[in-house]
């Protein structure tokens, strides 16, 4: 029996050494991960947004390994090796992005020198063309026109015709002005006068109706009364 218990022993010691080696395996971190070069603004795009969702991917995987760990029986290590292998992934991602984003940079870069080249090469290229132009003549003075005569003597002349025009149709607009009043005052008297006589003919017309079922009302409150007692 205690040959049997040794036994144990040592077959349980011998697994837990098996399990601390396995655990204390450690990751060999790659320094300069290998970055295939970027070839053009697309790619460069491409890469970054893949940057983005593999990170994302990396700290899913991360969170499942560290679950895993808390069922081992070596927590510590399996947390460090998950922890280890999310960074290794995570500086491989950066290195990626890194480049993409140099790539960008630079691209930007030589497309402005460019332009900028462009552009000072239209520059010489009209400086020469106009240099190589024959110059034009000198322009020919032409003299003056002559001043034009004053006007305002004609303005006032033309003014002054108006209001003499005016003045002398003056009498006959007003005759006209204060016929339209009269025939105005005419309208509004005749008017009034038929508004009069519509009113009072509406009160006539109620009165009379008025007049009219109260002669009703009595004749029906006589049918209506008993018959005096014999």
């Amino acid at each position: 029996m205690r040959a049997q218990s040794m036994s144990r022993h040592a077959g349980a010691f011998l697994v837990a050494g098996l399990l601390a080696a396995c655990g204390s395996e450690r990751l060999v971190p790659d320094a300069n991960p290998v970055v295939a070069p970027t070839t053009s603004v697309a790619q460069a795009d491409e890469r970054l947004a893949a940057v983005l969702a593999e990170r994302a991917a990396i700290e899913a995987r991360h969170a499942e390994r560290e679950v895993v760990c808390y069922a081992k029986f070596f927590v510590t290590n399996c947390l460090e090796e998950a922890k280890e292998r999310r960074r290794l992934a995570l500086a491989t991602q950066r290195a990626i992005e890194i480049e993409a984003e140099h790539f960008k940079r630079k691209n930007k870069v030589d497309e402005r020198d460019k332009a900028i080249a462009e552009a000072d090469a239209k520059f010489q290229a009209e400086e020469a063309a106009s240099a190589a132009r024959p110059s034009a003549p000198p322009k020919t003075v032409t003299a003056a026109p002559p001043p034009r005569p004053p006007t305002v003597p004609g303005r006032v002349a033309k003014r002054d015709a108006r209001a003499a025009q005016e003045a002398a149709a003056e009498p006959a607009n007003a005759a006209t002005r204060a016929a339209n009043a009269a025939a105005f005052e005419e309208r509004k008297r005749k008017s009034e006068e038929r508004q009069r006589v519509v009113a009072k003919r509406k009160a006539e017309n109620a009165a009379k109706r008025a007049a009219d079922q109260a002669e009703k009302d009595k004749a029906a409150a006589a049918q209506q009364a008993p018959a005096p007692a014999r």
